[in-house]
């Protein structure tokens, strides 16, 4: 890590809050307040910032206690590229001396380092752009400064948001992954070290990593948020990705990276939502942990009144996954040219063959495979109806053994590369004991149906 050192005073693990009780009226303002003692790590991002507005707990003792969390775990988890204390603490003080200004006053955040931040190095996961410092904020940073954030540090990438891992490994096992190309910041959010996250997502890189650290995450509909001052990898699928610790955190982290009033979550509109169980042409891949969670939540869903049935995709899917990586190695060799051109030496194994492979594709060949992605975008609208909500795996099982092999994106490109957007829900355990999920998707532009959706099953699966 570029920086970091001891916390400090004013840092405690431990304090009393208070926390509303909705539950017992339905007045948010008069309604009883029960006084308990929590360790701030432990609150959603939607409790924190709740507590802060409220005045019940300052950023300066969320931030310090979120820094203690990092100094106590991260030789174990190596969740962070780069972290500030000093500066973590110093925003901190500047939003308590302040009224809420924005959905997130106070609340601190982690940002994958692919993506510009003016104060704190931006590298890529690659020692061509050891050290780098940005001139100006990412539009994303941008956004969450304006909504009152705390930028706590950099979490690790992949090289390029890649294939080639960083040092993160699982939470809960070192000997697992956690996922990746947003590795650090799955792990940073699953090990409380701080209760937002900014991923991103090409193929499966915002999903999987959460389903494997067991923490939720959104892939928004492509298009939806601004990728000004973010690494390109495959300007095609790069997609911004969202983790919080509950579907509320998701909304909220939404609303304050577009700018637009905190909304909550929007009821679902007709009772329980229509639901497609959709095993894909690759169902034979998902280990059984994987499987029976899938099949166990449709379960739930049609016990609590949802429609249930299955989805089957036409055969153009078959081939979508061959298509996109074609697409992937064509464009990262263009993005990554100047670095290339550059320190070509420098780019680990699996960047330097992804690149040599994506120059030896023809144009032709290129424009063959997003003619296709684009028509079994077109057959998505014939098979799924509008209001229709996807259930699929979130990751083929529990996270594997091993840091070097970030595991397979096997039930998320397929939605993605149409540009559909997706949740995650923490749902059961694998025979090891870490954490699976599943995934629900939805068509483009339906992502607020979506998080009602997601709010509602996470909801009736806990029950």
């Amino acid at each position: 890590m570029a920086v970091f050192g001891p916390v400090g005073a004013g840092a405690p693990t431990n304090l009393t809050v208070r926390r509303r009780r909705p539950d017992r009226c339905d007045c948010a303002q008069t309604c009883e307040e029960e006084s308990v003692t929590d360790d701030p790590t432990t609150l959603t991002a939607t409790e924190a910032a709740a507590c802060i507005a409220n005045g019940d707990l300052t950023s300066e003792a969320l931030v310090g206690a979120c820094l203690a969390r990092i100094e106590a775990r991260e030789s174990a988890v190596s969740a962070w590229s780069h972290v500030d204390p000093c500066l973590a603490l110093e925003q901190a003080r500047a939003r308590d001396r302040t009224p809420p200004t924005g959905p997130l006053h106070g609340v601190p955040i982690g940002i994958k380092d692919i993506v510009d931040t003016c104060d704190q190095p931006t590298t890529h996961g690659s020692r061509a752009y050891a050290g780098a410092i940005p001139a100006e904020d990412a539009a994303c940073v941008a956004a969450l400064r304006e909504a009152g954030a705390v930028i706590l540090g950099k979490t690790v990438t992949t090289e390029f948001a890649n294939r080639d891992p960083g040092p993160t490994s699982h939470p809960l096992n070192r000997l697992h992954t956690p996922g990746g190309s947003s590795s650090g910041s799955a792990a940073a959010v699953a090990d409380r070290m701080v209760p937002l996250a900014l991923a991103s997502q090409t193929a499966g890189s915002t999903i999987r990593p959460a389903a494997y650290c067991g923490i939720y995450g959104l892939k928004p509909t492509f298009g939806l948020l601004s990728l000004a001052g973010m690494g390109a990898l495959c300007e095609r699928f790069d997609t911004l990705g969202l983790y919080g610790r509950s579907v509320a955190d998701l909304a909220l982290l939404r609303d304050a990276l577009l700018g637009v009033d905190a909304a909550g979550i929007p009821p679902l509109a007709d009772g329980p939502p229509r639901v497609r169980l959709c095993r894909t042409p690759l169902w034979d891949e998902a280990q059984p942990e994987s499987q029976a969670a899938v099949e166990r939540a449709a379960e739930v869903f049609s016990a609590a009144g949802a429609t249930v049935e299955e989805l089957t995709l036409p055969p153009e899917f078959d081939c979508l996954r061959e298509k996109m990586w074609e697409i992937i190695r064509f464009e990262l060799a263009r993005a990554l040219l100047p670095v290339w051109r550059r320190s070509s030496a420098s780019l680990r194994s699996t960047t330097q063959s992804m690149f040599r492979a994506g120059r030896e594709i023809s144009l032709a060949q290129h424009v063959d495979n997003i003619r296709h992605v684009e028509d079994c975008g077109r057959l998505m609208d014939g098979v799924l109806a509008g209001e229709e909500i996807v259930l699929t795996p979130s990751a083929v099982g529990e996270a594997p053994v091993g840091v070097e092999n970030t595991g397979p994106p096997t039930f998320n490109f397929l939605w993605h590369v149409i540009g559909m957007p997706a949740v995650q829900i923490p749902y059961g355990h694998g025979p090891t004991g870490l954490p699976i999920g599943v995934q629900l998707v939805a068509h483009r532009h339906a992502d607020d149906p979506l998080l009602a959706a997601a709010a509602w099953a996470d909801g009736v699966l806990a029950s």
